[in-house]
């Protein structure tokens, strides 16, 4: 099997997968009008081990590894874009795992299937009561929440530093459906809406905190690890729109009476540069991802420096895979402008992908810092 080459076996086998990218193609339409991946896509997931993937075996977990885990959330997202980027949270594992003992043994209590969305900006100021907080507001970008059991949201006491995040029953948490945005609209990132809800605080952990599992996983970087499972989208769209250019241009003839677009000098041009940017940006994501991986099987954590290239491979693969599903946009002329060409949706999914916090440039400035012996900010590492 090739290098980074997502093995369909521990994902319900190649029948199976197979099957599910099927469907998810034919329903992108389905879940953007509704603004959310269906239920049934949902229990698909389960089914296949996205959300046990990351939990560890003495929980009935698989202990994925995260080159694994990023395969398969790359290979989904090529079917759908919003359907790979909620299969992402399937990683929520890095964030629970900060939850007290006695917590986390609740958490997977009752299997290991448990489906967890949140969001933490911006953090809310919550008052402490006896037993924990009691909460109230209102959070952005909760991607998922529609099918999620756990809903975590960001609060924030006076004198901590990094936020906090309050784990509540879905059934505590209004889901306000205000997602209206040009791409990755089956995320569903609707706004979540808590009012006056007490959470005893051990249902509440640091983000990015000390995890309190013990496996190999749980020692890799898990803010580095969040934004790689959404990084990983951006070259499955390549990858799809690449796959879809190409297949088009078998035997098509323009309206026109010009060329086949195959046969046309700068679409050939354009198309190898666009291979060349998915091919060479994925292989240093993977090549860093490994390395990162490697560290930690070795008994330890991955080096300063070793994040650092895994935080700027992810950044650089999500814009240099954006700009590949640009230029295959591009040569496709009026084709691929209607949006029920796969084309139009692929566009809008990864601009809207280059658009998040994970990706922005700040990344290539605490990047560029730490080569030349500069601390990056706080929280990049």
């Amino acid at each position: 099997m090739p290098s980074h080459q997502i093995d369909k076996s521990l994902w319900g086998g190649e029948k199976v997968f197979d099957a599910l990218l099927a469907d998810l193609r034919t329903r992108r339409q389905e879940f953007e009008d509704q603004k959310h991946i269906s239920p049934d896509v949902i229990e698909s997931f389960k089914a296949i081990g996205v959300y046990r993937a990351m939990v560890p075996k003495a929980l009935g977990g698989d202990e994925r590894n995260p080159m694994q885990f990023l395969q398969m959330v790359e290979a989904l997202a090529a079917a759908d874009g919003s359907a790979g980027w909620v299969a992402s949270f399937g990683m929520n594992p890095a964030y629970l795992a900060a939850l007290p003992p006695e917590t986390v043994d609740k958490v997977w209590a009752n299997g290991p299937d448990v489906v967890f969305a949140g969001g933490i900006f911006p953090p809310q100021k919550a008052e402490r009561v006896e037993g924990g907080f009691r909460v109230s507001g209102t959070w952005k970008f909760g991607s998922g929440s529609m099918g999620a059991s756990l809903i975590g949201v960001g609060i924030k006491e006076e004198n901590e530093l990094l936020p906090r995040m309050a784990v509540f029953p879905a059934d505590k948490v209004t889901i306000k459906p205000n997602w209206d945005v040009i791409g990755m609209v089956g995320t569903g990132s609707h706004d979540l809406v808590v009012e006056n809800q007490f959470v005893p605080e051990e249902w509440t952990f640091i983000r990015g905190g000390q995890p309190n599992l013990d496996s190999d996983f749980f020692r890799y970087p898990s803010l580095s690890f969040a934004a790689q499972v959404l990084a990983i989208t951006c070259a499955g769209l390549a990858r799809e729109a690449l796959d879809v250019v190409q297949a088009e241009a078998a035997g098509r003839k323009s309206v026109t009476g010009a060329p086949n677009l195959g046969e046309r000098e700068y679409v050939q041009i354009e198309i190898a540069q666009a291979e060349a940017k998915l091919r060479s940006s994925r292989a240093f994501f993977y090549e860093a991802t490994e390395e990162a991986w490697n560290a930690v099987v070795a008994g330890g954590k991955p080096a300063a420096e070793q994040i650092n290239l895994v935080r700027l491979a992810t950044t650089n693969l999500a814009h240099e895979c954006a700009e590949a599903v640009r230029m295959t946009y591009e040569v496709t002329g009026m084709t691929g402008a209607f949006n029920s060409h796969p084309l139009s949706r692929i566009l809008r999914d990864s601009s809207m992908l280059t658009q998040h916090a994970f990706m922005g440039r700040i990344t290539l400035k605490n990047a560029g810092a730490m080569f030349f012996g500069h601390e990056p900010l706080p929280g990049y590492l």
